[in-house]
């Protein structure tokens, strides 16, 4: 009888206490969600931002802002705000916001037309990344530069079919962003057309900034394209263009290392 006494006791006084312990509990937060009316795409769409450690204290200080494509929750925008969080911490890189942009519909937005007849009938609703590169252009940046802290500089990451759209916003209108760290481009879209015209594109931008290109061990084509995107970079001498294979890893696995080693490559000092 002595023994189921005990046990009641320890059941209650266990209850209790995860009681207050869950009472007790505050959320992690990662950031706060908005959402921006857009004219340009005709819907609402979301934005997952990150502020750095001390912005509401700090009146004063203006931040560089990172835009993230796939910048949903359940896609990148956990790791890249990690990867940027630790880089701030060791002091790799400095302070900065991130723009998470959520996705609607990736395949529509981050494509321009394709020719290919089979990709119009598998993905009947690409092709609109001209209306995308405006919301970008005309709505999103205006915004974050109204309502945030910012000091002018601006990066864009994209992976895959959102390596291929910051492939296009470089050579279309490299003015909107100071860096683009493209990973793993799919410039096998539309039989690589974007790739023909970057021969065209890519010699004739005047403006200045840093571009970091990395692939992993992806197909022959995608290192071959990616390969020949960097080298027609690097031979702009506006561009400071690092490419960074990495053969190590698959299409699957790069984005957190690469994106590791291209912040601290576009954010790095000159020595």
């Amino acid at each position: 009888m002595k023994f189921y006494f005990l046990a009641a006791f320890i059941l209650i006084l266990t209850t209790e206490s995860f009681s207050q312990t869950k009472h007790d509990s505050k959320p992690f937060i990662l950031g706060e969600t908005l959402e921006i009316n857009s004219n340009e795409l005709k819907e609402i769409r979301k934005l997952n931002i990150y502020l750095p450690e001390g912005y509401a204290a700090d009146s004063a200080t203006k931040y560089p802002v990172i835009y993230l494509l796939d910048g949903s929750a359940n896609e990148d925008y956990i790791h890249i705000v990690g990867l940027v969080q630790f880089l701030t911490m060791i002091e790799k890189m400095p302070k900065a916001i991130v723009v998470g942009i959520a996705n609607v519909d990736r395949r529509r937005d981050f494509t321009f037309p394709t020719t290919i007849k089979q990709d119009l009938i598998d993905y009947p609703t690409t092709g609109k990344s001209e209306e995308f590169i405006s919301f970008i252009e005309r709505e999103l940046q205006p915004f974050i530069t109204k309502n945030f802290k910012t000091n002018g500089s601006k990066t864009i990451i994209g992976q895959s079919l959102g390596g291929l759209l910051a492939t296009e916003i470089l050579l279309k209108k490299p003015q909107l962003f100071d860096n683009y760290i493209i990973i793993s481009p799919s410039l096998w879209w539309n039989n690589e057309s974007l790739l023909t015209d970057a021969t065209k594109f890519i010699p004739n931008i005047k403006t200045e900034a840093k571009i970091y290109i990395s692939v992993g061990k992806e197909g022959e084509k995608m290192i071959a394209d990616a390969t020949k995107l960097a080298e027609l970079a690097q031979a702009n001498k506006k561009l400071n263009t690092t490419f960074v294979p990495l053969m190590q890893e698959n299409h699957l696995t790069i984005l957190h290392n690469s994106a590791y080693k291209g912040l601290e490559i576009v954010f790095s000092k000159k020595k």
